[in-house]
This record gives structure tokens, sequence and C-alpha cells, in this order.
């Protein structure tokens, strides 16, 4: 579900990121969901973000540098200082670009079928090699600007997410109500926790098994909003 823009940021630095020394004073990059400029504007800032997922993949958080970007981005350093700041704001246009896509969830005809298309998609994007999508969430946890902007993420992709509940509502798999939020965590998590925390070798089976054991517990009704309430605490 959080894929680099091209697979599938605030103001200053934050205290969780890493300092850069003196730097021109610029605005922070736009908010998410503004007008982004075209032409050579745009061209520049998806060579940047490109060249972020790259140094990321390819040496870590305590490896990037905006300098190491400009170069390889084939940009004045100066432009990235200007428009970005600093790491924390690189990170964080590379997350809120990801979420600018027109990415939707898989519609198999089965709740089961697209949560296992779904199960599919995150286990592709975190066992590649390098994963991009693991570099920016362990990124998160060192910037608070990516983790703003990761957790600007997660929400999209969750509400992209909760058509794959309602069209099984529609369908009569779920009971009405079902809380959408709490059932995709359930499919999805054990995805995460193999292959994140305990970094467990892939498993072909994982993706369909976490998928029909969810579905199992929804149509059991484990997952009734009013008997257990939303997940993000409404």
């Amino acid at each position: 579900m959080i894929d680099a823009p091209d697979d599938p940021p605030g103001h200053g630095r934050t205290t969780g990121d890493r300092s850069t020394g003196d730097r021109p004073t610029a605005d922070a990059p736009s908010a998410p969901g503004a007008r982004r400029p075209g032409g050579r504007t745009a061209r520049v800032r998806a060579q940047v973000i490109a060249a972020v997922c790259d140094e990321l993949a390819d040496h870590g958080f305590e490896g990037l540098t905006p300098e190491g970007v400009a170069a390889r981005a084939g940009v004045h350093r100066t432009t990235v200082y200007r428009r970005w700041r600093d790491v924390g704001g690189l990170l964080a246009d590379v997350l809120d670009a990801a979420g600018e896509d027109g990415w939707q969830p898989p519609d198999t005809g089965s709740l089961r079928g697209d949560l296992a298309a779904l199960n599919a998609e995150i286990q592709e994007s975190l066992v590649a090699r390098p994963s991009v999508a693991s570099a920016l969430i362990a990124a998160s946890f060192r910037s608070e600007q990516a983790a703003r902007a990761q957790e600007r993420l997660w929400e999209d992709r969750y509400t992209r997410c909760e058509a794959v509940v309602e069209r099984a509502v529609r369908r009569g798999e779920l009971p009405p109500g079902t809380d959408a939020r709490r059932l995709l965590i359930a499919a999805t998590a054990p995805l995460y926790h193999q292959l994140v925390l305990l970094r467990s070798a892939p498993d072909p089976q994982l993706p369909d098994q976490a998928a029909a054991t969810a579905v199992l517990a929804a149509a059991a009704g484990a997952f009734d909003g009013a008997a257990g309430g939303s997940a993000t605490g409404a």
C-alpha cells in the first residue's frame, strides 16, 4: 500500500532531522494537496524524488544527504536546499508524491481476492531489493517531517482501500456496519509483521492466508463497528 512514487514536508528543520549546515532560506515545499507547478519545476522535483529513493535504497537514512541527492539528480545543491531545506523535507516530499498517484485497490470480484491481491502488492514492495518502501518506513522513525508525511500517506491509502470493504458489503459478503479500517489493518498487518519486524523470508502463501483469516473474522462480525469501535478512536 505504500510504494515509492514510481513503483507502485513542514517548515524548517525539526528535532528529528539531521542538521545540514548553513543554507539559503526559502519557503517550504507546497502543502499536500496544493497544486504543483509544471514544466521545468515539475521535472526537477521528479528527478530529485527519484534520486532520494535511489540514495535511500543504496545508502539508508544515515547516508542520505542533500549533496548526494543533488549529484544523483543532476541539479545544483542550492536548488535542493532552497526547495527542500534538508533531509526531512526531501523524505516528506517523496512520501507526499506517493500520495499523488492514481493507485486504486484491486477489484477481483470477491473480498478475499481483493485482500489477497492487495497483500501481494504489499509483499512485492517489501521484498524488493533494495526496498524503497521499507527504507521509507525506517526513515520515518528518524525524521519528524517524514513521520508526518508517512501518516498522511497511510491515511490516504486506507481511505482508498475502504472501497474493498464497501464492495464486499454490497455483495453481501460482509454485514453492514463493518469497520473498514479495522478489517484492513487485520488483513495487512501480518505482511508488515513478518517482513518488516521479523524480517522473515517471504512466504508466497502469506498474502492469501492473511486475507482468508481476515475474511473469516469479518464474516463472523469481528469488525462490527458498533461492537469494536473505530481503529482511529472515533
